[in-house]
């Protein structure tokens, strides 16, 4: 086999060859498009793969993004028959019974939002990652949501309970005045957080929590 050169021929080989694992328990594979991307509808940051009906698209087939924080060639492959089984269902259940029925089937595990290869399929798609060679992409890392104003240093007037978040850069110069009652604010935090996040660093233990969404 030719390894593919770029993710978008990678991820379509990768169809081709996980077809035999949906045949063999009555299930065709529907004219579908797969690309590296973000979903569209839901949290970038949390969710591995989305798949669009066929009445979104253009061409009218379904379209499958994969998340760019994946990079490893079998969780993608997971990854990808957890969206081809909405594809066959062209998303009409969303992660309801008929999902979960096609799911099943083929080998994927858990709960239905997050339903992933169990130890069985999961030898299957290990031995055609070996075949597709390595999936040509590094997983992208982007900084973390920024915090909610309820977890910043904050200052608080006195008199009337007007607040307001303090950031670090203007820390120095103290509370600011309190624009109704004229009087100097009161901080009570005394962590300040920056205004720029730092670069995020996902554990196995987050990775635990990322889920799948279908819109």
């Amino acid at each position: 086999m030719e390894l593919p050169v770029n993710r978008e021929t990678w991820l379509q080989t990768a169809v081709q060859a996980l077809e035999p694992i949906f045949s063999a328990v009555g299930y065709g594979i529907p004219p579908l498009k797969v690309s590296c991307g973000f979903a569209a509808s839901s949290s970038p940051r949390t969710t591995l793969g989305q798949c669009w009906p066929r009445q979104r698209s253009g061409e009218m087939v379904n379209e499958i993004f994969i998340s760019p924080k994946i990079e490893d060639p079998v969780e993608v492959l997971d990854t990808l028959v957890h969206e081809i089984c909405h594809a066959i269902d062209d998303c009409q259940s969303g992660h309801g019974a008929d999902f979960q029925g096609i799911a099943h089937v083929v080998g994927l595990e858990g709960p239905a939002r997050m339903a992933m290869a169990g130890p069985s399929l999961k030898i299957r798609l290990v031995t055609l990652s070996d075949k597709l060679g390595p999936y040509p992409h590094r997983a992208l890392n982007f900084p973390p949501p920024r915090p909610s104003n309820s977890s910043r240093s904050k200052a608080k007037c006195p008199e009337c309970g007007y607040e307001v978040t303090l950031l670090k850069r203007w820390v120095d110069y103290g509370p600011p005045i309190c624009p109704k009652d004229k009087v100097r604010m009161e901080s009570f935090s005394n962590e300040i957080l920056e205004e720029q996040p730092t670069i995020e660093t996902v554990d196995e233990k987050q990775k635990e929590f990322i889920h799948r969404a279908v819109s």
